[in-house]
Order: structure tokens, then C-alpha cells, then sequence
């Protein structure tokens, strides 16, 4: 069956797409950002900032936590590197599952689905709204060994849940399975970083385009990390979690993105 692609529709996997300046997008999808920008001019940047970010996790629980299963729900399209690119250059035999709710990027999942000869890549086609049908899938059973710890991706996404309870809701059902000592990380869109009045208009501007985003506080993400330990440097605007030579060339009026990573103890 094909999928339709309604290329005359913002989508907000292709916007963050154009965003990263990456090439699988639409006019609508450029226009559309475009008027983000022109509200925000910082908005590539910040998306880059937290392309970075989870670079930067994967690598960290890779190579210094020792960590070799992955799930990243919410994955949209492959941009260079990928999370599996990431944990594998690290651990070879790293394990990683890719899930989105998207058809489109159905379409774009052969591109995820290359992995080591040693590891393995896996995409799900599901819902964040539904996390037992993603963490009972058959998928993640055949591919996790639950007896060892799991970190849970949720990189840029649950921004699109406006409900504060559901947010935690999802991540309990998510993380509850898990073995202590698996991990989760979080970025979303944030007040606290980048001019808060430039980060409602830019939201307000993605809502008016169909594109339903909510920024929070930093205090409302901590909330989402409540029960879990959080490593240094917390939750924080995402270029400042264990910044790398070109994180620290971003400066925070530039970022509209908070992030963090915890431990289940």
C-alpha cells in the first residue's frame, strides 16, 4: 500500500528535517519553517544543539556506562549520524530499536535498518501514546536482554503531548519494565533557555501550522525525570550537557532546548 505523503502539508519530521539542513523535505515544509525562523532566527541552531545532545548521550552511555540496548521512540528521519551510527562506532554489537508513528518514515526506514554485523537495528512502526504495545512488541522482545539495562530515548518528542500526567504516565509504563541501571534520556522545548517570549511566538507559529508543540519549564521537564536519578549536569539547556569543543561554541540564546539523562536505580 502506498503512502500518502501530503507534500503540501507542513510535517514536523520533514520541518526538522530542513531545519538540520537536511534534504527530504517539501515547500510547504521549508515555508513553514521559514516563518518559524523569521520569528526565531536561533531555531537551526538549536535544533542542531540538540542533535548534538543525543550524540553526545549515546556516546557518553556507549562508551562510559557501558550500555549496548537502545530505544529511541519518536525517531523521525535519518540524519547523519543516527543513534545506532553513534552506540555501534562505540560497541560494535550495540542493539538498537528505532520507533515512530509516522508513515513517513516508514518510507525512510530501510536508511536506519543497516547495521554492524554484530549488532543489530530494528524499526517499529507504533505510537508514543501507547507504550505497553511498544515495550511488549515483539521487536523488543526478541531483540533486548531484559536482565540487562536498556536506555529509553526520548529525544525531541514529548513536546507533542500537551498533558502533563500522560507525559509521566507514558515514561512510567516505558521505564517500569526496565532493569535498574537502565537509563533515561529526554529533550524538549524549553522556556527557560533561549528568549522565552521568541520561544511562545516560534510554538505558537509551529501550532498555527498544524504542528501542535508545547515549550515547558525547566522545572516541569525535571518533573518527568521524578523516581530516577539524574547525572551531572542535570537537566539543562541541551549544548551544556557535557558540552564538546563545538557545544561551547553555542551560546544559550540560541538554544530552546532542555535536556537530561537518569539512572533507575
Amino acid at each position: 500500500m502506498g503512502v500518502n505523503l501530503r507534500t503540501n502539508v507542513p510535517h514536523s519530521a520533514r520541518v526538522y528535517d530542513y531545519l538540520l539542513g537536511g534534504k527530504d523535505n517539501f515547500e510547504a515544509d521549508r515555508t513553514a519553517a521559514e516563518d518559524v525562523i523569521k520569528i526565531a532566527p536561533y531555531m537551526p541552531t538549536s535544533v542542531r544543539a540538540n542533535r548534538d545532545f543525543m550524540v553526545r548521550v549515546t556516546r557518553y552511555l556507549a562508551a562510559e556506562r557501558g550500555v549496548d540496548q537502545f530505544i529511541d521512540i519518536g525517531t523521525g528521519l535519518p540524519t547523519s549520524p543516527n543513534l545506532h551510527q553513534v552506540a555501534q562506532e562505540a560497541d560494535p554489537a550495540a542493539r538498537v530499536i528505532y520507533v515512530d508513528n509516522d508513515p513517513l518514515v516508514l518510507v525512510h526506514a530501510r536508511a536506519l535498518l543497516t547495521s554492524t554485523p554484530e549488532g543489530r537495528t530494528r524499526y517499529i512502526q507504533a505510537d508514543l501514546n501507547d507504550p505497553d504495545a511498544i515495550i511488549d512488541s515483539p521487536e523488543v522482545r526478541e531483540t533486548f536482554d531484559f536482565s540487562r539495562p536498556v536506555a529509553l530515548c526520548l529525544i525531541a518528542v514529548v513536546h507533542f503531548i500537551h498533558d502533563e500526567d500522560e507525559v509521566r504516565s507514558i515514561i512510567e509504563r516505558l521505564m517500569k519494565p526496565l532493569p535498574a541501571g537502565s537509563f533515561l534520556t529526554l529533550s524538549t522545548i524549553a522556556l527557560d533557555s533561549a528568549p522565552g517570549k521568541l520561544v511562545s511566538e516560534a510554538v505558537a507559529q509551529y501550532n498555527r501550522r498544524g504542528i501542535m508543540s508545547k515549550a515547558r519549564t525547566r522545572a516541569q521537564i525535571e518533573e518527568f525525570f521524578t523516581g530516577f536519578e539524574l547525572i551531572e549536569p542535570g537537566v539543562v539547556p541541551v549544548h551544556r550537557w557535557r558540552p564538546d569543543d563545538r557545544a561551547l561554541l553555542v551560546r544559550d540564546s540560541m538554544v530552546s532546548m532542555y535536556g537530561g539523562l537518569a539512572v533507575k536505580a
